[in-house]
């Protein structure tokens, strides 16, 4: 039994120390870092509809080896390859390595620290959240309420006004069995641009393989539409077969699906006094890649420690605003046809360390590095990109914020996502 699951009135709510909102990646990962850390003396509520279990999504990241994470991690690789039509390009990410991570050890943890915590289940779906700068109150769609002196909400949210641009990074996945060995479980691949390029957008392959017989592999756009499901069946398919994979020899044995906002629209991390948003509802997805896990892991990690320390549980934001407005740049750069996926991605790993690309794609770099990543860039496009997006803000500015495009909520993580 994970804590305790209560029956609570309108008359008479639940009083608590801090409410979590939702229960998938981010929530868990806040249950897993608030045990972790010993955050013992506070009374925690969780609202969510569902109780999260087993394989319903996978993470992918890097970082580097020796974490909390390791005992959960499905493979982890210190080789990754990046393809072209022109080259294949094997990536040594030492000191860092790409892991995958799959959601049913993560929920488990969950699962076991909230018991640890003695943590409340709400099992209904909040439905109101009322902050009074004092406390706030959360009533459920049914009827019953919890009343809160902070609120952790990761729920899907949209944006608070529409971008300038707005693609989505959206895949399918096929878990593959191979009646013999087909894989190399020594490197994963991390991006193959060797998949027919959509009129607009990039796509690319990869592969994750837990052993010589089994792995994850992916077809992936970024773009701004999806595709139908036999178009994605239609891509895996032609990338299966262009990594010369016999399907007689194979046999599907789960398939996962995402969809994931790539867009410079705003994304509030303090809606109010009170509530605090985590994951992608609290910039968590890093808008011109969709990779969202690494944020969210630093978010619930600096949440525990606030309260540990007493401190008022508020993570930083998920990326300095100098990112923000590269990545922003870059969208426009990629949706206005002025650099191509292919060519942006491949100069990135041509001209720099690939720990620098990948500690640039989390947001940890510093700027003396991003300078000499925008200098990896085709400059004439970018600077077309950079005028335009900064005469688009002053348009903005001067007229009323349009609302925001509906964006599908993520289903698996980064591949890979966000909660």
């Amino acid at each position: 039994m994970c804590g305790s699951v209560v029956r609570v009135t309108e008359s008479a709510p639940l009083d608590v120390d801090l409410a979590l909102l939702g229960g998938g990646g981010a929530a868990s990962l806040l249950l897993a870092a608030l045990d972790r850390h010993g955050v013992r003396d506070r009374r925690i509520a969780i609202v969510d509809p569902v109780r999260r279990r087993g394989q319903d999504r996978t993470w992918a990241f890097w970082g580097h080896p020796d974490t909390d994470l390791d005992p959960l991690l499905s493979a982890s690789w210190q080789q990754v390859e990046v393809a072209t039509a022109a080259r294949r390009r094997v990536l040594d990410l030492t000191p860092l390595r790409y892991a995958m991570l799959r959601s049913g050890p993560v929920y488990d943890r969950a699962a076991e620290a909230e018991r640890r915590l003695d943590a409340t289940r709400v099992v209904a779906p909040a439905d109101v959240v009322r902050d009074d700068g004092t406390r706030v109150l959360v009533r459920t769609g049914d009827g019953r309420s919890v009343r809160a002196d902070w609120v952790l909400d990761s729920r899907p949210r949209p944006p608070s006004r529409a971008g300038r641009t707005t693609w989505l990074q959206h895949f399918r996945g096929w878990w593959l069995e191979a009646d013999r060995p087909m894989f190399d479980p020594a490197r994963a691949v991390l991006m193959d641009f060797r998949t027919p390029q959509p009129p607009r957008g990039v796509s690319f392959g990869y592969v994750l393989p837990v052993s010589d017989r089994f792995a994850l592999v992916e077809y992936t756009e970024f773009s701004p539409d999806l595709l139908t499901d036999a178009g994605y069946d239609a891509a895996l398919a032609g990338y299966r077969d262009l990594l010369g994979l016999d399907p007689a020899g194979l046999r599907v044995r789960e398939v996962e699906n995402g969809v994931i906002p790539m867009t410079d629209a705003p994304f509030p991390a303090r809606p109010s006094a009170r509530v605090v948003r985590l994951g992608t509802a609290g910039g968590a997805t890093r808008p011109s890649t969709g990779f969202t896990f690494s944020a969210m892991y630093r978010q619930a990690d600096q949440v525990a420690r606030a309260l540990a320390d007493g401190r008022p549980p508020v993570p930083a934001a998920a990326y300095p605003r100098r990112h923000r407005w590269m990545d922003a740049v870059a969208l426009r750069a990629l949706d206005r046809g002025g650099v191509g996926g292919p060519d942006f991605f491949d100069r990135l790993f041509d001209r720099n360390p690939a720990e620098r690309v990948l500690r640039f794609l989390d947001g940890v770099t510093t700027p003396a590095e991003e300078v000499a990543i925008m200098n990896s860039t085709r400059l004439l496009p970018m600077i077309a990109a950079t005028a335009g997006d900064a005469a688009h803000r002053v348009r903005d500015r001067l007229r009323p914020a349009r609302p925001a495009l509906a964006i599908p909520p993520a289903v698996v993580g980064d591949a890979v996502g966000a909660e």
